[in-house]
């Protein structure tokens, strides 16, 4: 039996639609329901990588996450990661397919249509009810005819269309009203009703304009969802706007500044590290925010060398350099950890203008970027190291196209098999006080992540926090709460019986 769907469409970018989608995903996941995400083309930096080696969006995983699946390429067939103003570079069914502009890629409809057709079909086939995600707003009437994420997949999987608007950014009505107006009368009569998401206040105060509104569309508003500013999802493309700051009465805080970079990817990396209440998370973009933190990360980036351009201009490069040399420990994350080597050069010029940049210089290694990504899932041990004791377990995954070359050995955090060099896993420097790892997404384990913030404290004196933080836990603690959020503002029975 071909599975049922439901869509979440939204009058614009960053109106909810990636949570609101997570929501359904869980609500119906508790209902007993064999549901899955499915978004066909995702524009986001934020991506993960499956158990077959394929990148997808991180939304996607997170939606899958709720489901209680384990992420498949087939729920998010095309992938953009914007590498400048006009550029991306374009990944189908989780492997890159090269860097193209817009009109480049839109030439490319016919063949993206049937990508996206096909893993919406290989979904169907797979489960009882998919939860389609839509992209920005249906009514961009100037790319309607290179469509694959909106009205056209809608019609495709025959699914009823939920439209959600922000009455956070104001003028809520005007924007669903506008959106709704510029759909064709197909199109209109697709939608099954209206969702306004994150309000604060009174509801009985909205109810006038929400009855007005509904005897002008004629189609009813199905929720009011309240604006919850400490909801917990993984972000899709861009930071949270807001910063992190550990709760007054934990003793031990440790202090974390995050480099902002212009083009910062797979930032939820630090999700684990963000919600921990022992931990104050900040991002810095100037020299005159950094202050004296105990650890400097410096995050993956989609184009290193320009990332690396920046801060250098910025100042940020000395600025980092003497934290380090007052006391301040520092972590490379994939880009980052090219960053904390001699060079990165660019001899193609495949993300920059840029042949090659100097690079921070704390590591004695130059890397090379070429046109062969690397992206798979890894599970490594930890090897007898000033961070670690013997023989921990680390899951991560790796997305890059970089090879590092070690001019000098340095101490290496885990095992490696298979002829990999094990300095590219993760290393530490001889005085204990930096690290770096091409890994993504290894805070997420408990045990490891602990062992981590442990060595940490040690070096900078401070104490252990009482409580442990369990990540884990806390997701899936976070996961409920997005279903029960729909299920106290959603007409939920309304749109069951409809499906």
């Amino acid at each position: 039996m071909t599975a049922k769907t439901l869509m979440i469409q939204g009058t614009g970018s960053g109106v909810g639609k990636s949570l609101l989608t997570a929501a359904f995903c869980r609500y119906f996941y508790q209902a007993g329901y064999k549901v899955a995400p499915f978004k066909a083309q995702n524009m986001a930096l934020n991506s993960f990588v499956t158990e077959r080696g394929e990148e997808m969006g991180r939304a996607q995983a997170y939606q899958a996450e709720a489901c209680g699946l384990k992420p498949e390429v087939a729920m998010n067939p095309i992938l953009l990661k914007p590498s400048g103003d006009n550029n991306s570079q374009v990944i189908l069914m989780g492997k890159s397919n090269g860097t193209r502009n817009a009109k480049n890629y839109y030439a490319q409809y016919q063949k993206h249509q049937q990508i996206v057709l096909s893993a919406l079909e290989e979904m169907k086939n797979k489960f009882d009810l998919i939860i389609i995600e839509g992209a920005g707003s249906p009514a961009e009437i100037n790319l309607k005819k290179t469509d694959l994420v909106n009205m056209f997949i809608a019609e495709k999987a025959d699914a009823p269309v939920l439209l959600v608007g922000d009455i956070d950014r104001g003028g809520v009505f005007a924007w669903l009203k506008g959106t709704y107006d510029l759909l064709n009368k197909n199109e209109q009569n697709r939608i099954m009703g209206f969702i306004i998401n994150k309000f604060r206040g009174d509801v009985e105060l909205l109810q006038p304009g929400i009855e007005q509104f509904e005897d002008m569309v004629g189609k009813p508003v199905l929720g009011v969802v309240p604006y919850f500013k400490d909801m917990v999802i993984d972000e899709e493309d861009s930071i949270p706007q807001r910063f992190y700051s550990a709760e007054k009465n934990v003793q031990g805080i440790l202090d974390i500044a995050v480099i902002e970079l212009p083009r910062i990817s797979n930032f939820t990396d630090l999700s684990p590290l963000a919600h921990d209440p022992s931990i104050s998370l900040r991002y810095v973009r100037h020299p005159a925010q950094m202050g004296s933190p105990d650890l400097i990360i410096i995050p993956g980036s989609k184009n290193t060398v320009d990332d690396m351009v920046f801060l250098n201009q910025q100042c940020l490069t000395r600025e980092i350099l003497k934290c380090h040399q007052t006391g301040s420990m520092i972590l490379g994350i994939c880009g980052g950890f090219q960053m904390l080597g001699k060079k990165i050069n660019d001899p193609k010029n495949l993300e920059s203008l840029e042949n090659k940049v100097e690079g921070l210089g704390l590591f004695d290694f130059e890397t090379t970027l070429g046109a062969e990504k690397l992206t798979r899932q890894i599970q490594l041990e930890t090897v007898k190291s000033r961070v670690f004791p013997e023989g921990i377990q680390c899951e991560g995954y790796e997305i890059h196209m970089g090879q590092t070359a070690f001019g000098t050995p340095y101490p290496t955090l885990f095992s490696a098999s298979n002829g990999d060099n094990p300095m590219s896993f993760g290393i530490i420097n001889e005085t204990g006080t930096v690290l770096g790892t091409y890994l993504h997404g290894f805070f997420d384990k408990d045990l490891f992540r602990e062992n981590v913030l442990r060595y940490i404290r040690s070096e900078k004196g401070l104490p252990e926090p009482q409580t442990s933080f369990d990540y884990e836990q806390f997701r899936t603690r976070e996961l409920d709460r997005l279903a029960d959020l729909i299920k106290t503002s959603i007409d939920m029975e309304t749109i069951e019986r409809k499906l």
